[in-house]
């Protein structure tokens, strides 16, 4: 009997890869025309930029769109899987063989939950990583068409002894080197009970994130009630990491999920709203519950026999209910965003509901 349920798992799991893998090929397919669309008619047109250059863009920028888009995989996927298997009568078969419909679900449902934690830890800091290049690849190119546009940068950096404010004039961002020019610089201090005291101001015309420290050039330094002292250059201590540096000019989307905790507390001591970095990560942790939740949804919405009519309908509500958790789950976000709910319950809710409403479906289409 062990045998012939590990051989059934094995027919089920290959039905499944064969569904999401198929979703997969079709999805990525028409991001990839849209976004090369896109970038064609908003850089390729103003830059002037070649064909081969749009394509790289593309290449960079589809993944994280894919990723975003990936529920959907495993939603139109599992569709494709058992409704295959529904009007072929082997979901027949294996009822009539007393096989629950519990135990012909869940080799899909963990399938997705594995491809989940995959995605996390092994795709997300690849389509991150990627998506940070894209924006610093399309700056390059847009640089021309954007000369007059203004570029002011506002970064932070503290510790638990005070805290430094940095304002440049314009910025210049590659991989692994932030150049900062017209750069002014206000530091404050903590006194005995906390709070922040102003100390000096430094003017510098260039700087330059080194490793533990701010290269300053052509300087002006200036304390509370004290005359300017110039100087060619000097060093101030930095907490931020380039990479740091550079996440603050990106979104949370472009920020890989090994580097989210250290993001948050770099953005926490620098005093800035920690919130979207929380909630992406968040909405990381719980997306191989969403994975799972979109499979078992599409299962419980092909399980209706072809025989007895009413397939369409019911997996076109199906359909329907996965774009309804898509467009909750952006709205939860949006409410994290701005404060309304937390970013626990933004990035945990459209899962756990999505979670919840499938087993809901099935256990009332299963056991009555």
């Amino acid at each position: 009997m062990r045998r012939r349920l590990g051989i059934l798992d094995l027919y089920l799991l290959r039905a499944a890869v064969r569904g999401f893998s198929g979703a997969l090929a079709v999805i990525a397919s028409v991001i990839l025309l849209i976004q090369f669309e896109e970038l064609s008619r908003s850089v390729g047109v103003r830059a002037d930029a070649a064909v081969s250059e749009i394509l790289w863009l593309t290449v960079l920028r589809s993944p994280s769109l894919i990723l975003l888009l990936s529920p959907f995989v495993f939603l139109f996927g599992g569709i494709a899987a058992f409704v295959s298997l529904n009007r072929s009568s082997e979901l027949t078969a294996m009822r009539a063989a007393g096989v629950s419909a519990w135990r012909f679900i869940a080799p899909s449902a963990a399938l997705a939950f594995f491809l989940g934690l995959l995605v996390v830890m092994a795709l997300n800091p690849l389509a991150a990583q990627l998506s940070a290049r894209f924006e610093v690849e399309r700056a390059q190119l847009m640089q021309t068409y954007l000369a007059d546009a203004p570029k002011e940068v506002w970064l932070r950096q503290g510790d638990d002894k005070g805290l430094i404010v940095i304002h440049a004039k314009s910025r210049d961002l590659t991989d692994d080197v932030v150049r900062l020019r017209a750069v002014s610089l206000f530091v404050y201090q903590k006194d005995a009970e906390g709070r922040l005291q102003f100390r000096r101001r430094i003017e510098a015309a260039e700087a330059v994130l080194r490793a533990g420290f701010w290269n300053l050039r052509d300087v002006r330094e200036a304390a509370a009630g004290q005359s300017a002292v110039r100087s060619d250059s000097l060093s101030i201590r930095s907490t931020l990491t380039s990479q740091a540096a550079l996440d603050r000019f990106s979104s949370p989307e472009a920020v890989t999920f090994w580097s989210l905790p250290a993001a948050i507390r770099q953005t926490e001591l620098a005093g800035f709203s920690t919130k979207p970095f929380s909630l992406r990560l968040h909405q990381l942790l719980a997306t191989p519950v969403l994975f799972a939740a979109m499979a078992i949804l599409a299962a419980a919405a092909s399980l209706r026999l072809s025989r007895q009519g009413g397939l369409a309908l019911t997996v076109g509500a199906g359909a329907a209910a996965g774009f309804l958790i898509f467009f909750f789950n952006q709205m939860t976000a949006a409410l994290a965003s701005a404060d309304i709910v937390p970013p626990l319950v933004g990035g945990w809710a459209p899962p756990l509901v999505a979670l919840l409403s499938g087993l809901a479906v099935l256990c009332y289409t299963e056991d009555g």
